[in-house]
């Protein structure tokens, strides 16, 4: 008997994310888990969110064992980053030993500054992925952008998830030619488009999805719609997420005089925010730019929306307009604006049949540009030129 032919084994990138996996991360979760081509394993820290985020193959680096000696010598002697006086770049090698990969993926710019040592020295190619918040300098901290620029020019290819990362990305010294797109791909069979009953009393329903942080611009959202409800006292606006600024927005909330008409929700399922995004009229993301320069991408809980047919009320800031048209998906306002938004407000609840084209246009939009399906594809398109591009470097140096 002739033998039965065995189709060719997948390539196998190794996914490396520093915790795996936070609530507000679920884009990485969708990446990891929608790869058809390649094969994965994750490389992680601190495994969390095991429940809301199943996965077998999740490598947990064990603790190095501490020679304080040797640590000593290679921190304050040698002067080596703590990849190295930690232990931890050893131990990752040995995994990779163990458990070979392709190429590796490095979640977030800063991890990649931390991972540098292993950049250089392993015999595999690594892309590192720019999400936003991971693009700003940290001048208190000594050398990193000295190695943020050598990271940069490290790895073949460095992904980015907005074309507006691209610029700050050059200004760090990327050459152009090693950027790529990386769109964050949403799952749409699991936001489908939804044709909502428009009120006729004055009863609507706004909704942001976001962690509650400086950069969503939650106050601005809350003064604009404090405004709003005082035009249409049944309008609700509901606000799902979690983070540090949650006691202030209580109290801002309070402060408004919007007891009843805010609710902060908290985390959400993908159903439940699915659900919640049906009984909404309009999503409202009024992003702004912090102290730390903490820029947005393409937000995921936007995008989300907009596939279930919500137009958008949003800022031109980082990625947002490369998603969001002005009067095409939704209506796009200065940052820390509040009377603009509150404009916004007026006029995109002020005529039903606009409201409706807005949100056909906007689901039109996550269909054509930011399908899971597609941005997989791309993506593992950008594993194969990496790969080609470490075996040319290899090739060269023999």
């Amino acid at each position: 008997m002739s033998e039965i032919a065995q189709p060719p084994a997948k390539p196998v990138v190794a996914s490396y994310c520093t915790t795996f996996l936070k609530p507000e991360m679920r884009h990485i979760y969708r990446q990891v888990t929608g790869l058809r081509r390649y094969e994965t394993f994750v490389v992680t820290r601190e495994r969390k969110g095991e429940e809301q985020f199943p996965f077998g193959g999740v490598e947990v680096l064990p603790r190095a064992r501490k020679n304080f000696v040797k640590r000593f010598w290679l921190k304050y002697v040698a002067g080596k980053p703590p990849v190295y006086y930690r232990g931890e770049l050893q131990v990752i090698l040995k995994l990779l030993a163990r458990r070979p990969a392709d190429l590796m993926h490095i979640y977030f710019g800063h991890t990649g500054v931390h991972l540098l040592p292993l950049v250089q020295e392993w015999k595999r190619p690594c892309v590192v992925s720019f999400h936003g918040m991971d693009i700003q300098a940290r001048p208190d901290q000594a050398g990193y952008d000295a190695q943020m620029r050598a990271l940069l020019q490290a790895v073949p290819l460095v992904l980015a998830r907005s074309r507006s990362l691209f610029a700050e990305l050059e200004r760090w010294g990327c050459p152009t030619e090693k950027l790529r797109l990386n769109r964050t791909g949403i799952p749409l069979g699991d936001f489908p488009f939804q044709q909502r009953p428009m009120p006729a009393d004055g009863s609507w329903r706004f909704v942001q999805a976001s962690r509650l942080v400086a950069k969503k611009g939650l106050r601005t959202a809350l003064r604009a719609f404090a405004k709003f409800h005082a035009l249409y006292p049944k309008a609700k606006f509901r606000i799902a997420g979690d983070g540090p600024m949650k006691p202030e927005l209580e109290a801002l909330i309070g402060e408004l005089g919007l007891g009843e008409a805010v609710e902060l929700r908290g985390f959400l399922s993908q159903a439940e925010l699915a659900a919640l995004y049906a009984g909404s009229h309009v999503f409202v993301h009024p992003s702004e730019m912090p102290p730390d320069q903490n820029q947005e991408g393409v937000p995921n809980s936007m995008l989300e929306a907009m596939a279930t047919g919500l137009p958008v009320l949003a800022t031109t800031h980082g990625g947002i307009p490369e998603a969001v048209t002005h009067e095409r998906t939704g209506l796009l306002v200065p940052e820390r604006d509040d009377a603009a938004l509150f404009a916004a407000m007026q006029q995109i609840t002020a005529q039903t049949d606009w409201l409706y084209i807005l949100g056909q246009a906007a689901a039109r939009a996550v269909r054509e540009e930011f399908e899971q399906g597609q941005a997989i594809a791309l993506l593992e398109q950008f594993y194969d030129e990496a790969r080609e591009m470490g075996k040319s470097a290899t090739d060269s140096k023999k």
